[in-house]
């Protein structure tokens, strides 16, 4: 650990602790402080984001994470969050064509 760092203290439910808990063992975390740091520097990141960028967070399936993991494996994306980004890009691309085309048929 660097010496630029600072103790803190945070006191957090108990159930909280045991959740947590139980996520460094089933992971990849070192200790407690290694997880929570993580969670932090996430949170920091979403909220320092730049104005014009909207952060989002989604939740999905295991097997579609491991699904998208494997497109960077296999060189599709350079990462998992480039690889949602093209897809969602991709989709609402799509979406607005098909869009306008009805409403060019309407006309």
């Amino acid at each position: 650990m660097s010496s630029d760092t600072r103790r803190i203290t945070v006191r957090i439910p108990e159930k909280m602790v045991e959740e947590l808990e139980c996520i460094v063992d089933k992971s990849d975390y070192a200790n407690m402080s290694e997880a929570i740091r993580a969670a932090l520097e996430s949170f920091i990141d979403t909220m320092n984001a730049p104005e014009y960028i909207s952060q989002i967070t989604v939740k999905l399936p295991k097997k579609k994470v491991d699904e998208i993991q494997s497109l960077v494996t296999e060189g599709d994306s350079i990462s998992v969050d480039d690889a949602i980004r093209n897809a969602v890009r991709e989709y609402v691309r799509g979406r607005i064509k098909e869009y306008r085309n009805e409403l060019t048929d309407e006309c």
